[in-house]
């Protein structure tokens, strides 16, 4: 009895001459050939595991579907979020979130052409867009400022000051993790420079810093802000003003890396002091560095201020190229910069405006959402109020009072599975047992939003 043969996928041939009449816009041969081969060769395997071949109808719509899908911008793999995990500076959700102002900028950049580095007037070469580092100057009092792409680039940029080989002193209590298990005495080392470690994990003092100056050890001082965590208990820690005036008799850089960096005064909304780039040049610093989208609110940077000279000789760094951001962080950067000098910061500035929210507002926010939720559906939602955090390696153990809702309905892990598998993706946290939507991370605007997305999970 003669064997039968297992069903075969269409050829290439075949299925392009049905997809081609049915897709948009002039398509590159070679692209369609690629994709056409790589959906066939998945049926092949498909069929070779037991399931039944599918048509070249099936086959063609799902090319068209796929070719649409590469070619939707709102399909590059991110995927937007509505944040109500009470945690401003998330990590994990691409930390600040921009000003219109910022996005429209670099929009705008994208677009087309720009005076990236070409001086109008002379029409020759000139200095890389400078309007953020202006902006900096004039914020910081800073002599002259630099951008790279993160903050770990600018302090491998600052402790390379030394020298090869050249002595960086740091405290050992500051000898931090910066997160993706990157650590401050591994930066220093990557850059070609000696780590010097002084004083102890919780206490050092102005004079563990005499014996490696006085002796050439260490050319260059580097003081790390505790932005992402506290030690507390029996500590000491020098102050800075005394290290630097030590750091400049032996002829040292000072180096400030401050993480957060906040432009605004946390003070003034119930938090903790967290010491801005003025302070610690006048404080002595020769150079201090901080990130563009933890507090300052704005794209992914590393922000240098500091001496005129010393930033002319990083900008001769070949790992400032290596590390310069483009056009459109440039540019965001710059509209972000020009809001705080505006004096709109507070309120264009989304982070800054979910930090000075009244918890008052967000709890009338909360109820408003609860009391429109469907009668069957209320009881299962509460209204309470909860501690929101700052996060992102910013201003550790310290919260903002808000409020949200509570949904217990249920599986809360399923629940928030569903919420975060949904449309749009909505990320919230489990506490005792519910899901927890805090509101204070959560724009206005979407509360309807989430209205819609509790009603659906447990309207049911």
């Amino acid at each position: 009895m003669p064997r039968s043969e297992a069903p075969r996928p269409p050829g290439i041939e075949r299925l392009l001459a049905v997809v081609r009449p049915r897709v948009v816009g002039e398509r590159d041969h070679q692209a369609l050939l690629a994709l056409a081969h790589e959906l066939i060769d998945a049926e092949r395997g498909r069929i070779a595991g037991g399931e039944p071949g599918r048509d070249l109808g099936a086959l063609a719509d799902e090319l068209v579907a796929k070719l649409e899908r590469l070619a939707d911008p709102l399909s590059s793999g991110l995927v937007n979020v509505i944040n109500a995990t009470g945690v401003i500076l998330h990590t994990n959700l691409g930390r600040a979130p921009w000003p219109a102002a910022a996005i429209e900028a670099a929009r705008a950049a994208a677009a087309g052409y720009t005076l990236l580095e070409l001086d109008r007037i002379s029409g020759r070469r000139g200095a890389r867009f400078r309007a953020a580092e202006l902006h900096l100057i004039a914020l910081t009092g800073a002599e002259d400022a630099l951008i790279a792409n993160n903050n770990a680039a600018a302090l491998a940029l600052a402790v390379g000051l030394a020298g090869r080989g050249g002595g960086v002193a740091i405290s050992r209590g500051e000898l931090a993790e910066i997160g993706g298990a990157v650590r401050i005495p591994e930066i220093i080392r990557r850059s070609g420079a000696r780590l010097v470690e002084v004083g102890t994990t919780n206490r050092t003092r102005v004079d563990d810093f005499e014996e490696p100056l006085a002796s050439g050890r260490a050319r260059v001082v580097v003081r790390v802000h505790p932005s992402n965590f506290v030690i507390a208990g029996f500590t000491e820690a020098p102050d800075s003003q005394a290290v630097a005036a030590l750091a400049h008799r032996h002829g040292a850089i000072v180096v400030d890396d401050l993480g957060s960096g906040a432009l605004l005064p946390t003070e003034r909304y119930g938090l903790a002091h967290e010491p801005m780039p003025s302070e610690r040049l006048a404080a002595g610093a020769d150079l201090v560095m901080f990130s563009g989208d933890k507090l300052l609110g704005g794209p992914q940077a590393g922000l240098i201020v500091g001496r005129a000279g010393l930033i002319a000789r990083l900008r001769r760094d070949p790992l400032a190229r290596a590390s310069r951001p483009d056009k459109t962080t440039l540019a965001a950067l710059g509209a972000t910069l020009g809001l705080y000098r505006a004096g709109l910061a507070q309120a264009e500035v989304p982070v800054w405006r979910m930090i000075a929210a009244d918890a008052a507002s967000i709890g009338a926010r909360a109820r408003a959402i609860r009391d429109g939720l469907p009668a069957q559906v209320r009881p299962k939602v509460t209204v309470e109020a909860l501690d929101s955090t700052i996060g992102g390696g910013s201003l550790p153990g310290e919260i903002l009072a808000s409020f949200g809702l509570l949904v217990r309905a249920g599986s809360a892990s399923r629940l928030l599975a569903d919420l975060r598998r949904g449309d749009p993706c909505i990320v919230a946290r489990i506490a005792e047992g519910a899901v927890v939507l805090d509101l204070r991370t959560v724009e206005p605007g979407a509360d309807s939003v989430v209205l819609r997305a509790v009603t659906g999970l447990i309207g049911q």
